[in-house]
């Protein structure tokens, strides 16, 4: 017989203690609230575990029950995966998990709990005189643990990996409460198959992870920074290969943005000024790290080539700290500004390196057919070619009529990326948002695979149902 929602707060208040755990709905709208605010399932509790054998008899106690669990960091996900999707489940927050176990810059590693906010964990490898290489727009409340679990990306992938090529080692807890403890600071184990990437990018859905060692690397001495104005996609396509045969593994970010997007922050105040050396259609944020002993002026000698070449107009050199906090500012707050311009439709796609100037050009023309007067605004990582495909909406349009036409103008984007051998989701994950697409796109072997591996570990199907696999 299944527990009414008071039985399952009175037994979580006995394995957990009274302040780890969150009856009261009208206490739970931090842990309910997702960032686009797309899903609105209630939960029937929150649990929150203070350490791993609580996480422990949490499992083995929702297992016997029958209980459904979703595994939650900071909430910052943008596909719905850490939110309820059938209103039975109970939240698994690893906010209390948040010790730093170990650091050893020397060795280049550091052991963190899920729970440790990226913010800190950056601010723990500086402190140790080194350098976490994982930055997201959401590090002040993002944590580690969702981090990992959703395999996130950021600014420097280009140069350092994404979260599963930052991470050595996970601890997590299975389903029935088992203890994988995979956690090591080897860089080569070659002893079967590797564990530790089948539970990052999971999203919590084979089991919950509850610590990780990760990789860090030598502080850079300073950066270079430019903010570099060109006519479009290919002409940026073109200054990326230039910069990284001239300036190598120090090339750590490039990033694409149009001129529309900078317009928007501008006019809502958002940036003090332009970064930008002149009007443009279409800028590259590019940044090289120096390290100790390195040369400085590796950028600038690169910009000049391509002002010579034509592939650049002009360009902004950072000059001080400031300057380059103001151009990272610009790139950051690209998506956000659009909710100051109505109802935005937007996607996290990807597709191989060259083909990005082919997606822009005929993502966004497919799309103003279906939508006239539809606002782009696809900017990115576009060194991995990662573009997030932001659509605002008509000026003076209605934003739910406009709303309407996300289907219609999600199949259009969609349809070119698989063409052009992309992925629907390259750093955002699949969560719920995404389940049903999945299930068309991606390859019927693969999906089978998936989900005898999500019956072997999970057998109850208690852990995050209804995501990914749906």
């Amino acid at each position: 017989m299944s527990l009414t929602p008071a039985e399952i707060v009175r037994h979580l208040s006995q394995l957990l203690g009274e302040q780890g755990v969150i009856g009261d709905p009208s206490a739970m709208p931090a842990y309910l609230n997702e960032p686009r605010k797309r899903f609105h399932a209630p939960a029937v509790a929150v649990a929150r575990p203070a350490d791993v054998a609580q996480v422990q008899a949490l499992c083995r106690w929702a297992n016997d029950n029958r209980v459904p669990m979703i595994p939650q960091g900071g909430n910052t996900g943008l596909v719905g995966a850490q939110v309820p999707l059938s209103g039975n489940e109970v939240i698994v927050s690893l906010q209390r998990l948040d010790r730093v176990r170990e650091v050893n810059a020397i060795a280049g590693h550091m052991t963190l709990e899920a729970g440790v906010i990226l913010q800190h964990a950056h601010e723990v490898a500086e402190a140790a005189g080194a350098m976490f290489p994982l930055w997201i727009a959401s590090q002040g409340s993002a944590r580690i643990g969702g981090v990992l679990s959703s395999n996130a990306g950021g600014v420097q992938v280009l140069a350092f990996g994404n979260a599963r090529e930052l991470c050595l080692g996970i601890e997590a807890v299975l389903a029935d409460g088992r203890l994988y403890q995979g956690l090591n600071a080897l860089k080569k184990d070659n002893t079967g198959y590797d564990l530790k990437d089948l539970l990052i990018g999971a999203e919590g859905t084979l089991g919950i992870i509850t610590a990780a060692t990760l990789k860090l690397f030598p502080q850079p001495a300073g950066h270079e920074t430019a903010f570099c104005s060109v006519a479009g996609p290919a002409e940026a396509l073109e200054l990326f290969y230039l910069m990284r045969e001239r300036t190598g593994s120090r090339l750590t970010a490039f990033e694409l943005m149009p001129r529309f997007g900078l317009d928007l922050q501008l006019r809502h105040n958002m940036i003090g000024r332009d970064p930008a050396a002149s009007l443009s259609p279409w800028y590259a944020l590019i940044e090289v790290n120096r390290m100790t002993g390195g040369v400085p002026g590796a950028l600038d000698s690169a910009l000049e080539e391509a002002i010579g070449r034509g592939i650049v107009t002009d360009a902004t050199i950072a000059q001080s700290e400031a300057d380059r906090t103001l151009m990272w500012a610009a790139r950051e707050q690209m998506s956000e500004v659009q909710s100051k311009e109505g109802a935005s439709i937007k996607h996290d796609v990807s597709v191989p390196i060259g083909a990005v100037p082919q997606l822009i050009t005929e993502g966004v023309a497919a799309v103003e057919r279906v939508v006239p007067g539809i606002r782009p605004c696809p900017f990115g990582h576009m060194g991995d070619g990662n573009i997030h495909f932001n659509f605002s909406q008509p000026v003076g349009a209605d934003g739910r009529a406009f709303m309407a036409r996300e289907k219609d103008v999600n199949a259009t984007v969609y349809e070119v990326v698989l063409r052009l051998g992309g992925s629907i989701s390259a750093e955002h994950g699949i969560g719920q948002l995404k389940s049903a697409l999945l299930r068309q796109v991606k390859d019927p072997v693969a999906l089978e695979m998936m989900r005898a591996i999500k019956l072997a570990l999970d057998p109850n199907q208690i852990m995050n149902p209804g995501k990914i696999l749906g």
